[in-house]
């Protein structure tokens, strides 16, 4: 992701033509979504940043709070394929995947096994309630949202392009549940938290949904310029500095590293890996064209910071009894790392970052 391997750099023209395509699909996709979903604006925002990065989302929250509606409601806003899988306790991998069914041929007589898709066989999953379902089932999402394939036997089956996961989880209802192992969340782009609306929203939520007004949602982008609109995202400009500050909030979160900050060490027991500062800029990139920009700048980066990180570090007991969230830690990482470049390349404590 340096600038060597920026190929595409956008000139004038280019730049202000990708600006205005990625504005127009953004404004127009909230524009439907705020017909059926009210307020939870950093939520769309976060999803739709994912979609145009290529990326896969898990949102939390307590139910009640339209997250189902709202995925399946973008997918009603996109001409692309569409599945819901409910997790539960006796779902089996071979139902998300698909499975190998002996048939007989009417022609030959002869009997053979023929491939029957699963739900993940479309552009858009929404994986309901993931942490209801055992890990032998959450791990065979694995090489789905990793590799964009399944293998069934010996055989290796190509998902559809594009491929975008969302998967929902209660954070209060742990009984019967499975949590997801840390290797599972690290595919997701983004952990969103869903939250309450605030009086004014709920109140209009109230009115909105107990009437006879029925919403009429209108799909404005199609697969092919969902993919047209990934790749303008991927030729944004990256400088060596923001790389650079990305780097250091990542690897900051690292046990026993050099330049490891001493809260860091008391409050956490694991810390981000590589796909964390993957994940920053490919969303930096996004948000940047978002806001008329054809660079990324720190802002972008520390903006995106919760969502990529907060599922890829573990807080230990130590902050878990001082009720310490691991929010709370990015945060006073963010405010901690100097974001000027001057200032973030002469801290002396940074340099052994940078150095290891």
């Amino acid at each position: 992701m340096s600038d060597a391997n920026d190929s595409a750099a956008m000139d004038a023209a280019t730049a202000n033509e990708s600006i205005e395509k990625l504005n127009k699909a953004y404004e127009e996709l909230r524009g439907q979504m705020s017909q059926v979903i009210v307020g939870q604006e950093h939520v769309i925002e976060q999803l739709l940043i994912a979609l145009f990065s290529r990326g896969h989302c898990l949102l939390e929250g307590v139910p009640g709070l339209a997250k189902t509606l709202m995925i399946s409601t973008l997918a009603r806003c996109l001409s692309m394929s569409f599945s819901r899988i409910q997790f539960t306790p006796d779902l089996m991998p071979a139902d998300i995947t698909g499975t190998d069914v002996l048939q007989e041929n009417r022609d030959t007589g002869e009997r053979e096994f023929r491939f029957i898709t699963g739900p993940l066989f479309h552009h858009m999953v929404l994986a309901d309630e993931i942490n209801r379902t055992p890990p032998k089932t959450q791990a065979a999402l694995l090489e789905a949202m990793q590799e964009r394939q399944v293998t069934v036997g010996q055989t290796r089956h190509q998902l559809s392009d594009p491929f975008f996961v969302l998967a929902t989880q209660n954070p209060i209802e742990q009984e019967g549940t499975y949590p997801l192992p840390e290797a599972q969340q690290d595919r997701f782009m983004f952990k969103v938290f869903v939250d309450y609306p605030s009086f004014d929203e709920e109140r209009q939520i109230a009115k909105q949904t107990t009437g006879l007004q029925a919403d009429e949602v209108q799909a404005v982008l199609s697969a092919e310029e969902i993919i047209g609109l990934q790749n303008i995202v991927r030729q944004v400009h990256v400088t060596d500095h923001v790389v650079d500050y990305s780097l250091a909030l990542v690897r900051q979160t690292r046990i026993g590293q050099p330049g490891t900050p001493e809260f860091i060490s008391d409050w956490l027991s694991w810390g981000a890996g590589p796909r964390a500062v993957q994940y920053l800029l490919l969303g930096g990139k996004a948000r940047a064209l978002l806001n008329g920009r054809t660079h990324v700048s720190t802002d972008d980066v520390a903006a995106l910071a919760s969502p990529v990180l907060r599922h890829r570090i573990v807080t230990n007991f130590s902050a878990e009894s001082e009720g310490i969230t691991s929010d709370r830690v990015i945060q006073k990482l963010v405010d901690e790392t100097p974001s000027k470049e001057g200032e973030l390349t002469s801290d002396p404590r940074l340099q052994k970052i940078f150095a290891a």
